[in-house]
């Protein structure tokens, strides 16, 4: 895909769809005593859902998992809907299609392995990232350059603001 045909996709864009695991977090499961489940999250992905927020943007999680810590997280930086326990995820993008009233390609998915395959082969804009499976990586848009749980909801957020012309608009916000 050229770059002019990346830029046209996410000029598009009205929706981030993002699986967890191996996208917003490095794909690692710590335990800690009992039965508490640790996750690490990046900040800069955090800044991302308020930057996309401000224009105008919605953003979804998905996880085949469930735990606490990413209630958390998401509840913190104010995600539109997260679903955890997915493991039907052509079905969540069915109901936002259906829900939110938008059209395929006005739907970006990120992902990084086969169980988002269902979700990325449906979006306008499909990314993963570089540590993604091999058939996840040939079959999408764009391969990010971070890895997962450095910053790729950032760097997806920034493509299409810079797309759709709102970079700056947001960028203003944090300008003295």
């Amino acid at each position: 895909m050229t770059r002019k045909e990346l830029i046209n996709k996410a000029k598009r864009i009205k929706a981030i769809v993002s699986d967890v695991d191996g996208v917003l977090t490095d794909g690692s499961i710590l335990y800690g005593s009992g039965d508490v489940e640790l996750k690490r999250f990046h900040t800069h992905d955090g800044l991302a859902v308020t930057l996309a927020r401000a224009a105008g943007l919605k953003v979804f999680l998905i996880s085949g998992r469930s735990s606490a810590a990413l209630l958390k997280r998401a509840d913190e930086i104010g995600v539109d809907h997260l679903w955890q326990g997915a493991t039907e995820k052509g079905r969540i993008f069915d109901i936002l299609v259906e829900q939110q009233h938008l059209s395929p390609a006005e739907i970006c998915c990120i992902g990084d392995d086969l169980p988002d395959l269902p979700l990325l082969s449906r979006a306008g804009l499909s990314v993963s990232v570089p540590n993604a499976a091999p058939d996840v990586k040939k079959a999408v848009d764009l391969v990010t350059g971070r890895n997962g749980g450095e910053g790729v909801l950032r760097e997806v957020v920034e493509l299409i603001l810079k797309a759709r012309g709102k970079w700056r608009e947001v960028l203003g916000a944090y300008r003295a």
